[in-house]
C-alpha cells in the first residue's frame, strides 16, 4: 500500500499539532485524520483529527484537560488554525481496540497517518479494506445520506466564522466538499459495496453513465467554468441537487446484508466510547476558546452526535441483564437530550465530574470485557 503525502500546509499542520500534543502529555501513539491527502483542499478544508493511545488513561477527565489545552495552543499559532484546526480529534482509540478489529471499518478505511507507526497503521487500512461487508457499512454511508439528502443540508448553516480568507469560494468548497463529495462517496461506496477511502477517489473513481460531467464539475469547483469565472455557490449547490438526485438511482434503496450481531455490537461499543472519549476536550475548547474563535456553531452541532451516541447506548443497554449493558444504560443517563448550548456543556461537564466513577469505567472497557 502507498501512503500519499499530504500538501504541505497539512504536513505542518499534522506535525504542529503532534508536538502541541507531545508537549501536552498526551501521551498519542499514532495520530490520524479522517480524509485522503487529495481531499484536504486549502486553504478551507480542516483536518479532523484521529488519536490513538497505547492504553486508556487512568484519568479520562484529566487527560481531556490536557488535550484541550494542546489544541487551544494550536489553535493560537496562527489566525489560519481557527479553521483549519476546527475544533479537538473526533474520535480517541487504543492500539488494542484497533488491533482487535474494533474500529469501525469504513471510518477506518478513510484514515490518512500523521504520525505513528506506519506498518501498524497500513495493516489496520488493509484489514478494514478487506474485512466483509456488513450492516456496520450500511449504517455508516446511509446515515452520511441520510444526513445530507431530502432538503436536510442547507448551505447557510455551514458557519463561515472562523474562515479568514475568500468567503465566496470557501462556500462554494461547502457545497462540493461538505454536500455533494461526502454524498457520492457514500453512494459509490453502497452501489460497489466497496470502501471507498475518501471524496476525490469516489468522484474519480465511480462514475456510471452519464455522470461524467457532473463528477469533473465537483472535481474543479473552484476553476472557472464557461465564461472563465468560477461558478457562484448557489449555481453549484443547483447542480449538486440535480446530480446528486442522478446518483441516486444508482443506490440500492433496501439492503440486508449479514448481521454480525455480538461483533457488530462491539464495534458499536468502541465507536461511541472512542467519540465520548474526546467530548470533554471540545466542551472545554468550545466554552473557552481563544480570543477571536467563535466556536457557538460547533456547540449547536454537538446536539446531533450525543443523540446518535444515546441511541447507541440505548441500544446497547438493551434490559440490563449483564455488568456491560448496565454500564452502557448508566452512561445513557449521562448524556442530555435536545438542543445544545454553552449552559447545556456546563451541566453536563459538572454532571460528568460528579459521575466521574461511572465515566472512567464506560471509557476505559477494555475489548475483551465488552460483551452487550
Amino acid at each position: 500500500m502507498v501512503v500519499a503525502e499530504a500538501p504541505p500546509l497539512y504536513l505542518g499542520l499534522g506535525a504542529l499539532y503532534e508536538r502541541e500534543l507531545d508537549a501536552h502529555g498526551v501521551g498519542a501513539v499514532m495520530l490520524t485524520h479522517k480524509w485522503q491527502p487529495a481531499d484536504l483542499l486549502a486553504p478551507h478544508s480542516d483536518i479532523d483529527v484521529r488519536a490513538l493511545l497505547p492504553e486508556a488513561p487512568g484519568d479520562w477527565e484529566e487527560w481531556n484537560h490536557r488535550l484541550a489545552a494542546a489544541h487551544k495552543s494550536a489553535v493560537r499559532r496562527k489566525v489560519s488554525h481557527r479553521r483549519l484546526l476546527e475544533h479537538p480529534p473526533g474520535f480517541a482509540f487504543t492500539v488494542t481496540e484497533a488491533d482487535g478489529r474494533l474500529v469501525s471499518a469504513p471510518e477506518l478505511a478513510t484514515w490518512s497517518l500523521i504520525s505513528g507507526s506506519t506498518r501498524d497503521f497500513q495493516r489496520w487500512k488493509s484489514q478494514a479494506q478487506m474485512a466483509p461487508w456488513c450492516e456496520v457499512d450500511e449504517r455508516f454511508y446511509r446515515g452520511i445520506l441520510q444526513a445530507r439528502l431530502g432538503g436536510r443540508y442547507q448551505l447557510a448553516a455551514d458557519s463561515t466564522d472562523n474562515v479568514v480568507e475568500d468567503i465566496t469560494a470557501y462556500r462554494r468548497h461547502c457545497v462540493a466538499w461538505h454536500y455533494l463529495a461526502p454524498c457520492w462517496f457514500a453512494a459509490a461506496a453502497l452501489a460497489t459495496r466497496t470502501r471507498c477511502p475518501g471524496k476525490t477517489a469516489a468522484l474519480t473513481q465511480w462514475r456510471p453513465d452519464g455522470l461524467d460531467a457532473y463528477a469533473e464539475l465537483f472535481l474543479r469547483h473552484s476553476e472557472g467554468g464557461p465564461d472563465g469565472h468560477p461558478r457562484t455557490p448557489h449555481h453549484l449547490l443547483r447542480a449538486a441537487h440535480v446530480s446528486l438526485e442522478a446518483v441516486m438511482r444508482r443506490v440500492s434503496q433496501a439492503s440486508h446484508p449479514p448481521d454480525k450481531g455480538k461483533e457488530s455490537a462491539a464495534t458499536d461499543w468502541v465507536m461511541t466510547a472512542g467519540m465520548l472519549r474526546v467530548r470533554v476536550a471540545r466542551w472545554l475548547y468550545y466554552l473557552d476558546p481563544p480570543p477571536g474563535v467563535a466556536t457557538e456553531y460547533l456547540i449547536r452541532r454537538e446536539a446531533k452526535e450525543l443523540r446518535s451516541a444515546a441511541q447507541t447506548l440505548i441500544a446497547l443497554a438493551e434490559d440490563g441483564a449483564t455488568p456491560a449493558r448496565r454500564l452502557a444504560a448508566g452512561m445513557a443517563g449521562l448524556i442530555p437530550a435536545g438542543p445544545t448550548t454553552p449552559d447545556t456543556l456546563r451541566t453536563t461537564l459538572a454532571l460528568w465530574h460528579r459521575q466521574k466513577s461511572t465515566v472512567q469505567d464506560f471509557l476505559s472497557v477494555p475489548p475483551g470485557a465488552i460483551h452487550p
